[in-house]
């Protein structure tokens, strides 16, 4: 039975606020009882995407901000109603029910006839507001002022283009398991079950529109994974021209640092082929660690699972140097912000520049484990120069024993295009990522 509307928009606004008070969006949400999560992540998904928005046509509509929970729901309802084609409801309907979620909650209910007043004066006057505010950056972009003037700096011919995609909603992307199937088959198989897909890149398939795994044929038993066409770049672009081993050969020693929640290693092992690769996974976080089990469990996967900071390989490393390393660094996520609309309004300017020296920090860790002649692929889900080109530029003038191979370089979301590298970027849409891969001579 569908929940009434107040009710969503009630859970809707005390995840925006819960959010607003610095829990993350994966959190906010998963707070949510789970007959309703799926509703009302998409109503806060919309919110955040518009919260630029909303939250400048607030400021017109009230002289004072007002407590942060009554705030939060006048604002999911001016995210939502502010513009008619991009609705889930009609703009009369949202207001209505958005008042009739503030008589019905103690916590707002002596705020209800303000919430009312101003969402009666957004109706009458929406236009006009919307005018008013098409002048406001943040408004315009829905991204921080900060966010937006450092991708004019980064991409001054794309930073138009990044924005609008971070403003859309992400694909559903699969990644077909290498040992069980290939693309076309699991294509056709699709097909047979009544789900549209095209072919994105070596392995992957893009669903016309967004299913629960359950309803993907053999997902359980590992026929697949959901995987970004951009995130699946990294396992190819490590083990090109490393595999296939040969017979009596030991196998490559292969490190997936920073591995949760476990994708990329599954990936390197699917590539690899039985006996090819050992793989260690390495993560810092015991909770995220058991992820990566989760998902080996799944696919029928056997690697290393160590919880251990890659920063400090004294703590963990048994010495013998690594053919090859997945240096997935963690970073501002400016890349995923489609799937994570809440990442642009946690994160701080301050960020950026801390979460480098933590990069710069691993790679310096690192990159002293590779053996000479074997690579380390550098990677982030970031579109920010400083954590992707810059960074890799100044690993390269203090490490001359590094060579940067053909790397895709800053890919731009829902983007083919690459700033240094190889033209083979994977068609269709995929997020914003970095990728460099480097060679010790």
């Amino acid at each position: 039975m569908q929940p009434p509307l107040w009710r969503q928009l009630q859970l809707t606004a005390g995840a925006l606020a819960s959010i607003r008070a610095g829990t993350s969006g994966s959190v906010a949400f998963e707070a949510v009882e789970p007959a309703l999560r799926p509703g009302v992540q998409a109503l806060g998904f919309q919110v955040l995407r518009w919260l630029g928005r909303a939250e400048a046509l607030r400021r017109h509509l009230a002289k004072r901000t007002p407590p942060p929970l009554p705030d939060a729901l006048l604002c999911t309802a001016l995210g939502l109603a502010w513009d008619p084609e991009r609705a889930p409801y009609e703009p009369f309907t949202l207001v209505d029910q958005a008042v009739e979620a503030a008589k019905r909650n103690p916590a707002t209910r002596a705020q209800a006839s303000f919430i009312n007043a101003c969402l009666r004066r957004f109706l009458r006057e929406r236009d006009e507001l919307v005018a008013i505010t098409d002048q406001e950056p943040v408004a315009q972009w829905n991204h921080p002022r900060w966010w937006i003037e450092k991708l004019k700096r980064d991409h001054p011919r794309d930073w138009q283009r990044i924005l609008n995609a971070d403003n859309a909603q992400a694909p559903m992307t699969l990644r077909v398991n290498a040992l069980k199937s290939t693309a076309a088959a699991y294509l056709s198989e699709l097909e047979a079950a009544g789900l549209a897909a095209t072919r994105v890149g070596a392995s992957g398939l893009q669903l016309g529109r967004a299913r629960p795994v359950q309803q993907l044929p053999g997902f359980a038993d590992g026929a697949c994974s959901v995987q970004d066409a951009a995130a699946q770049m990294a396992a190819p672009l490590l083990l090109e021209g490393l595999l296939p081993a040969k017979p009596g050969v030991a196998p490559l020693r292969v490190l997936d640092a920073c591995a949760a929640p476990g994708g990329k290693t599954a990936h390197l092992l699917e590539l690899a082929g039985p006996g090819a690769a050992e793989v260690i996974a390495l993560e810092v976080d015991p909770v995220r660690s058991r992820r990566i089990d989760e998902t080996l469990a799944r696919l029928g996967l056997q690697a290393k699972v160590v919880v251990a900071d890659a920063a400090r390989p004294a703590d963990w490393w048994d010495g013998t140097p690594f053919d090859a390393i997945l240096l997935d660094a963690p970073c501002t996520a400016s890349g995923i912000v489609r799937r994570h609309p809440d990442v642009r309004w946690l994160r701080r300017e301050s960020d950026t520049a801390q979460l480098a020296g933590q990069q710069a920090a691993l790679l310096a860790a690192l990159w002293p484990l590779v053996r000479p002649g074997g690579r380390l692929l550098y990677c982030t889900c970031s579109v920010f120069r400083e954590e992707g080109s810059q960074q890799i530029d100044a690993f390269l003038a203090h490490n001359t024993d590094a060579r940067l191979q053909p790397s895709p370089g800053h890919l731009l979301p829902q983007s083919g295009g690459n700033v240094r590298g190889v033209p083979d970027n994977p068609s269709g849409d995929h997020d914003g990522f970095f990728y460099a891969l480097l060679e010790k001579r």
